[in-house]
C-alpha cells in the first residue's frame, strides 16, 4: 500500500476551512484521545499560526485519510548524565549550556503522531510508517537549516516506549504535562533520535 503525505496548511489554501475540517472529522482515535482532538479541533489554528505545522497522511489508492503528524519547534533541556557518552558528544555540537550545567537544544518535536482507527477505512497505515514519514519530514528540514536530531514526548506506557525505541528513540528526561493536555499520568516521558546521515 503506498501512501501520501500532505500538508494541512496547502491544503486548507486549496479546499478552505469547511471542506478540510470536514476532511479531518472523520479521524478517530480511540487509544488516545489527545491525538483525536487534536486534529479535529486545534491543527488548522495551529497550522495558520505557524504554531505546529500538521502534515495529513492519505492512501494513495483510496484517497482516505490515514493518519497524520505534527512537527513544531522547541527548545529543549537535556541533562548531561541522562545520555550516553556518544550520544553527549554528538548533541554538543549542536547545543549551549544553560547554568546547571544541561544542554540547550532547538529541536523538531514530533508533537502529533495518530493513526485513524475509523472501521469504514479500506487500509491502515503500520505506526512504523507514519512515525518515518515524521522523521523524513524533519530530516528535509535540517538538511536546509541544520540540526540532527528530533524528539517526541509521550506516555510512559511500556508500549509506547518500545514502540519508539524500536526506531531509536532513546528517553532521555520528562516533562510534566500541561493542564489542557490529555492523556494518562500527570508526566510525558521525552525521548530523541539522533540523525546519523
Amino acid at each position: 500500500m503506498e501512501f501520501v503525505e500532505l500538508s494541512l496548511l496547502e491544503m486548507l489554501d486549496v479546499y478552505g476551512e469547511d471542506e478540510l475540517q470536514a476532511v479531518l472529522s472523520s479521524f478517530v482515535c480511540p487509544k488516545n484521545i489527545d491525538v483525536e482532538t487534536f486534529i479535529q479541533k486545534r491543527a488548522i489554528l495551529f497550522s495558520k499560526q505557524r504554531v505546529a505545522m500538521t502534515y495529513l497522511v492519505f492512501s494513495e489508492a483510496a484517497k482516505e485519510l490515514v493518519g497524520y503528524f505534527t512537527l513544531a519547534n522547541k527548545l529543549v533541556e537535556i541533562e548531561a548524565s541522562a545520555v550516553s557518552k556518544s550520544l553527549k558528544k554528538r548533541i554538543e555540537k549542536f547545543s549551549q549550556h544553560d547554568s546547571a550545567g544541561r544542554f540547550v537544544i532547538p529541536m523538531p518535536l514530533i508533537a502529533q503522531l495518530g493513526k485513524n482507527f475509523d472501521p469504514s477505512l479500506a487500509a491502515a497505515i503500520p505506526g512504523s510508517s507514519l512515525l518515518e514519514m515524521a522523521c523524513q519530514k524533519v530530516q528535509e528540514a535540517q538538511r536546509i537549516i541544520g540540526g540532527k536530531a528530533v524528539y517526541v514526548e509521550c506516555d510512559g506506557h511500556p508500549k509506547l516506549r518500545s514502540f519508539y525505541s524500536a526506531s531509536q528513540f532513546v528517553p532521555f528526561g520528562q516533562r510534566a504535562r500541561e493542564k489542557d493536555e490529555l492523556g494518562e499520568g500527570p508526566v510525558l516521558v521525552q525521548m530523541l533520535r539522533y540523525f546519523r546521515s
